[in-house]
């Protein structure tokens, strides 16, 4: 299972997203959408998985949830806008990790590229930066990964270049 993963598009939609994920089997959003158009073009193109981020209006939090929990070949993953960092989540994050146990924990929001194994929780963390044009990063991010069985391959960072 091939993914591409993005996050704070903020309402811009970089071309070349769609060559880096022409071989993906799904897509997954966490969250900053920014406008549905987003989430329209993304989800005609393939499969995809989203969460709402704190920019994201009403019409876009009645289409899409706060966070998506599944099992991706028995490795379960959360995906939440919000999440912080090993070990530095919040009191409710902690909690919610500690009650899901989820393999592979993914957010957005900080704009900052992270890809991490919280070893004392036995799993992955990843934030992919930021797609869009709007804040304070200078690159603009996108990740691509495979999930073959219960092992994460090919984990690559896609600059698309600056903000």
């Amino acid at each position: 299972m091939k993914i591409g993963l993005i996050s704070d598009t903020h309402g811009f939609l970089d071309e070349r997203v769609f060559k880096y994920f022409k071989e993906v089997d799904e897509i997954w959003h966490a969250g900053d959408l920014g406008t549905v158009e987003v989430l329209d073009e993304l989800s005609h193109f393939k499969k995809l998985r989203s969460v709402y981020g704190n920019i994201d209006n009403s019409e876009i939090r009645n289409l899409i949830p706060e966070n998506q929990i599944f099992t991706i070949n028995n490795l379960k993953v959360w995906m939440i806008h919000i999440g912080g960092y090993p070990p530095k989540y919040s009191r409710t994050i902690k909690n919610l990790l500690d009650k899901n146990q989820p393999d592979i924990f993914i957010c957005g929001h900080s704009h900052i590229v992270r890809i991490m194994k919280d070893s004392s929780r036995n799993l992955l963390h990843i934030n992919p930066g930021a797609a869009g044009k709007q804040g304070f990063h200078s690159v603009r991010t996108i990740v691509r990964f495979e999930i073959n069985g219960e092992k994460i391959n090919n984990m690559q960072l896609i600059e698309l270049g600056p903000r």
